[in-house]
């Protein structure tokens, strides 16, 4: 059985509650996802709460290109790291746009904002399926591991679509599973069951999925590149749910079918 959209989106948002509220003050707070990912020069430049509540996959605003003077728009802001480093690079004659669901994470998004003096930045609640911005308002979207936690993905890139200028430029990281989910001793079906949707495993699209979605919003020029395979020890919350289910040599090759990802795409000129 499906699990229902709105049970998804609370769960998702107690899970990012709970990580903003861990990270609100505390110095010491670990940063799961940053190792590796961003230039540590570029870091230094931002309030540790913000590097230690991000929860991304990858680098978006590198892979963006970003230039002075664009208008950005970041999907699923969190506690406003791509955002700061996006409004970095596109200096003051620039903008970028944070939209997150999580009214926590807002809330730290501003007061980070504060904290690092950033005034080219404005954070605003809302749910990617539907975008509080009108049509054709930025150059470039970003998105961090957040596409893959929205029920209805094509509706996010719909609404991506839509708040992008003809010609803007769409960067994701994101979990992608490659090839698919078949030939496990579980069904697809199983597997998503038993992983988590606020990690963006349950929620992940296949490559495939991925540009079909992507050709069905109406973009172009779509282009999907592996940077990193998972292996068993990248999954333990989720491997500890599957142990006894799958057959041992499976949690490894299970856990090779889930990727970083960097998608990019672009809106045609009109």
């Amino acid at each position: 059985m499906n699990r229902p959209a709105e049970d998804i989106r609370q769960s998702v948002r107690q899970h990012y509650s709970k990580v903003a509220d861990s990270v609100e003050g505390n110095l010491a707070a670990p940063s799961p996802c940053c190792g590796g990912l961003y230039e540590a020069e570029d870091l230094s430049r931002l309030p540790v709460e913000a590097i230690a509540s991000s929860r991304g996959c990858g680098n978006p605003t590198a892979l963006a290109a970003l230039r002075p003077g664009e208008a950005v728009l970041d999907l699923g802001s969190g506690g406003g790291l791509d955002a700061f480093l996006a409004a970095q690079r596109v200096g003051p004659d620039g903008y970028v746009y944070g939209v997150d669901a999580t009214p926590s994470m807002i809330d730290l998004a501003r007061r980070n904002a504060a904290r690092a003096g950033v005034d080219n930045v404005e954070f605003l609640p809302g749910d990617l399926e539907d975008l509080p911005l009108p049509d054709e308002t930025v150059d470039v979207i970003l998105s961090n591991c957040v596409v893959n936690l929205t029920p209805d993905k094509t509706q996010a890139l719909r609404e991506a679509f839509r708040v992008l200028r003809p010609g803007g430029r769409l960067a994701i990281s994101d979990i992608v599973i490659d090839p698919d989910l078949s030939g496990f001793a579980l069904s697809p079906a199983e597997i998503r069951q038993a992983v988590d949707w606020a990690g963006c495993a349950a929620g992940a699209l296949t490559r495939a999925e991925w540009e079909q979605s992507l050709t069905e919003a109406g973009f172009s020029e779509i282009q999907l590149e592996i940077e990193y395979r998972m292996n068993k020890d990248d999954l333990p919350h989720e491997g500890s749910k599957l142990v006894g289910r799958l057959p041992e040599d499976q949690l490894g090759q299970l856990a090779n079918r889930f990727t970083s990802s960097a998608i990019s795409a672009r809106r045609p000129l009109e």
